[in-house]
């Protein structure tokens, strides 16, 4: 028995798309650098979250970001300042 029968599963927003969309602020806010615990930046064109003070670019997949240093890409000297 179904309590609500009119109802479809919600699936979860995704943070951005393969067409490069705009991350939403509430959560950029929450995310930090699993590293430093520091702030954010989003880069819609590389599809990444930087973190400055840790020199990581982390990716976003399908939407979905990957917020592991061993999946984080090393920002190059021109990148990181």
């Amino acid at each position: 028995m179904n309590d609500r029968p009119n109802q479809e599963p919600q699936e979860a927003e995704p943070v951005g798309n393969k067409e490069g969309s705009d991350i939403d602020p509430k959560l950029l806010e929450i995310l930090v650098c699993p590293v430093t615990h520091g702030p954010l930046q989003y880069d819609r064109k590389a599809q990444e979250l930087i973190s400055e003070q840790a020199g990581l670019a982390y990716p976003i997949r399908d939407g979905i970001p990957i917020m592991l240093s061993d999946e984080a890409r090393v920002l190059t000297d021109e990148e990181g300042s």
